[in-house]
């Protein structure tokens, strides 16, 4: 099964329209040294059923075990690798934070390097968002990492980071999904080459329910003859964005990675925005964002 790609602002770098999250499900507390072979296991699976693009983070702490199912799974070439890490707990030397990463992922490089959230203490961290994004530039230019981006950051956050870049972001990795769409956020990456990765695509129909999508979903599975879920992936890909999912199934693996067989009609990506728009629900982030 070939999953799709888009051409991100960097050099010609392609990041797969599916990616396998290993936040949410496999998110270990902080200070939880202990590994826990379940997570490399699911990774291993995810691996073995077809994903190719893989996204972790510093602060999920299960950075050590995404490695070692990427050692495992040896007989995959790196360059057919798409890894994906972020840095927030130690963004106070992104550098430093990195350097770690690439230890305990195993590998020489990271294909893209995100600034987790926008949100911290600056005069605590001892850092700014301008400062960091540099600090990003820097091992972008070194070749640690083939893209640098960031996630959670509102338009206030990437102004912030434009009027200072050289390098622009290639991502922002956002909480979206049919009931929490920011069409101005969109926008925004739309004029500045900024792709729109999307985590919670799931959202509603796992912690939103009843809503006024329902009947809908409903309706276009038997349409399609495809899952719920399905239609909710394939959603977040044709309305232009990255789709990162997980689980621990070998079965919802498979079943997330069928969605590259198939499109939604436009007009049913159209009903799907509009009816979502009914309903405003964020999960993550929640204390930060004030919508």
């Amino acid at each position: 099964m070939t999953v799709p790609t888009i051409k991100l602002n960097h050099g010609g770098v392609e990041i797969p329209v599916i990616g396998y999250g290993l936040g949410t499900a496999h998110f270990k507390r902080a200070g939880n040294d202990a590994l826990d072979p379940a997570i490399t296991t699911a990774t291993e699976t995810a691996l073995s059923v077809g994903f190719t693009h893989l996204d972790g983070a510093e602060v999920y702490g299960n950075e050590t075990e995404l490695g070692l199912a990427i050692s495992s799974s040896s007989s995959i070439p790196r360059s057919s690798l798409f890894i994906t890490t972020k840095v927030i707990s130690s963004i106070s030397s992104p550098s430093e934070a990195l350097s770690t990463s690439l230890k305990k992922l195993g590998v020489e490089y990271v294909d893209l390097y995100l600034i987790h959230a926008p949100f911290w203490d600056e005069k605590e961290k001892g850092i700014t968002i301008e400062q960091a994004w540099k600090e990003l530039e820097g091992l972008y230019e070194k070749g640690l990492v083939k893209a640098i981006g960031v996630s959670n950051f509102r338009i206030v956050d990437l102004e912030r980071i434009r009027k200072v870049a050289k390098v622009q972001p290639a991502v922002n990795q956002i909480e979206y999904h049919p009931y929490l769409q920011n069409p101005e956020l969109k926008e925004y990456h739309k004029t500045h080459g900024i792709v729109t990765a999307v985590y919670g695509p799931l959202i509603p129909i796992t912690k939103a329910t009843p809503g006024p999508l329902d009947s809908v979903i409903e309706e276009l599975s038997k349409k399609y003859n495809k899952s719920a879920t399905q239609i909710l992936l394939r959603w977040s890909i044709d309305d232009g964005n990255v789709v990162i999912t997980t689980s621990s199934k070998e079965w919802r693996m498979k079943e997330a990675l069928e969605v590259a067989e198939f499109k939604l009609d436009d007009e049913d990506v159209e009903r799907i925005r509009t009816v979502g728009k009914e309903k405003r629900h964020r999960v993550f982030w929640t204390k930060e964002f004030t919508d």
